[in-house]
């Protein structure tokens, strides 16, 4: 959500990261990416108070037209916007949107109905809202059954979540959906609450979608390289998104400021470790058919001025190498870093007992996967090579088309839990690198910090939930100081 706009459908080739080829969005091309499309550079308990709400009618094969709503007017959501769209199963438009910020819903709205799907963009004018209530609006603007795409901040998904359910909604949620314990809990009870209700969630953890990675899953769990012993991602190039900021100029309000540039605060993204790496950490542990147990870290902060002189105030490290655990002691290591300069790397791979595999090739899922006798990852080593058809290429679509599938012919479909549990595998990992401590995935699913308190009641002139100190900079991590948080809470 919330990067900087273009006026007309483009997505950034991030197929080999640092040359930010803009090029026009192409559903059936596999290097497209909905992530950076238009981009230049009462809680738990009140769950339990939607249990009176009725099941949703269930859109039958073809039947009746799907209406969408989209929260969150930025790249990523616009993005979403036309991969649903470009579902042929039967009729489908958009119908609502909302944002807190005008710019971003009116750039979405005027690249839309300008561009591929423009012609299932039906948006009026009163079914365009702002403000931090517009997600109600949007969704009130729908009928049971319907989607809503929610790709604000994630701090804000739970929130959102809860009402869509409330309002017996289909929903695709952007990833991640947690940065920190008390909200990976509110959404695993959250998940479960939609499953009672015969509700869709799709998560935008596309990897999994992508056929090169689902024929290579197939066969490493048919034996072919034998027992995974270790694996390797990497996630190397130059700062993007709004990762590193410079000091906050004094309008809008502060919170405002923060959500526009959340890559920059651990409460709105988890940082450029969970939002930019989660992919690949995903992957990889789809590929080991479990999740880490436990994580160690190094990490560092190199770089704290921008080009004109200015000092960095986010609370990012610019570099982090991570070794994640698994239960049976095998490791993954994990390694990103925002540097220009540097020797560029974004790939990820597979090491086995009887053989290897190149997982992505280059991107978060890039074809083609392949297998390799050896550890070594020339043409001559490849045993097997994936192959997939020209319209299936594209894993963003193909997560879409499994969704509408489910909704419009009533199949159990919830990608929740794997969505909490690939967030909460970051956030271990992040919180190892910023603490300097070994942390557990069970200890970062319970601990009890919460990054931004008090969010379902926010308004524009809400305090933000980190503030600046009198230098203008935000509290960041000391590894070895601060031991038991990812940095110093900001006290009310």
């Amino acid at each position: 959500m919330f990067l900087s706009t273009n006026l007309h459908l483009f997505a950034i080739d991030s197929g080999r990261a640092g040359q930010n080829r803009l090029r026009m969005s192409n559903p059936s091309d596999q290097a497209s990416s909905r992530r950076e499309f238009l981009k230049t550079s009462g809680k738990i308990g009140a769950v339990s108070a939607l249990a009176g709400v009725a099941l949703p009618h269930v859109h039958a094969a073809g039947d009746s037209t799907l209406s969408v709503a989209l929260v969150g007017c930025g790249g990523r959501g616009s993005g979403a916007v036309v991969d649903a769209l470009s579902n042929k199963t039967g009729p489908i438009r958009l119908t609502a949107m909302a944002d807190v910020y005008k710019d971003k819903l009116d750039n979405s709205y005027r690249a839309l109905s300008r561009g591929p799907v423009a012609t299932k963009v039906e948006v009026a004018e009163d079914k365009q809202f702002l403000g931090f209530d517009g997600y109600k609006h949007a969704m009130d603007a729908l009928k049971p059954g319907d989607i809503v795409i929610l790709t604000t901040p994630l701090a804000f998904r739970w929130v959102h979540f809860q009402y869509a359910i409330q309002k017996g909604l289909n929903v695709f949620m952007e990833k991640p959906v947690t940065a920190d314990g008390p909200s990976s809990r509110r959404m695993l009870k959250l998940g479960e609450e939609a499953s009672a209700r015969n509700l869709k969630v799709g998560v935008g953890l596309m990897s999994r979608h992508s056929r090169g990675l689902q024929e290579l899953y197939k066969r490493i769990q048919d034996g072919e390289i034998g027992d995974i012993i270790a694996m390797r991602g990497y996630r190397m190039h130059g700062p993007v998104g709004s990762a590193f900021s410079t000091k906050y100029p004094g309008k809008p309000s502060e919170l405002m400021w923060q959500i526009r540039n959340f890559h920059s605060f651990l409460w709105a993204s988890g940082g450029c470790y969970s939002d930019f790496y989660i992919h690949i950490v995903d992957h990889l542990s789809w590929m080991k058919n479990g999740w880490p147990v436990k994580a160690q870290a190094l990490g560092g902060r190199h770089y704290r001025t921008a080009p004109d002189g200015q000092t960095f105030v986010d609370q990012n490290f610019d570099s982090y190498a991570v070794e994640y655990t698994f239960a049976d002691g095998s490791k993954f290591f994990f390694d990103g870093r925002c540097m220009n300069g540097c020797n560029d790397i974004y790939s990820s791979y597979i090491h086995g007992s009887k053989g290897s595999a190149v997982a992505s090739r280059s991107g978060d899922c890039g074809l083609p996967s392949s297998i390799h006798k050896g550890q070594n990852f020339d043409r001559s080593s490849a045993l097997w090579t994936s192959e997939v058809k020209p319209d299936e290429r594209n894993p963003y679509v193909n997560e879409w088309n499994a969704l509408i599938d489910a909704i419009r012919n009533d199949k159990p479909y919830n990608e929740v839990k794997r969505g909490v549990d690939a967030s909460v595998t970051c956030s271990m990992g992040r919180m190892a690198a910023h603490t300097g401590q070994e942390i557990t995935f069970e200890q970062m699913l319970n601990h009890e910090h919460e990054y931004a308190p008090g969010i379902e009641n926010w308004t524009a002139e809400s305090a933000a939930p980190v503030r600046a100190d009198a230098d203008g900079k935000y509290p960041i991590p000391t590894p070895g100081v601060v031991k038991n948080n990812e940095y110093e809470p900001t006290k009310a």
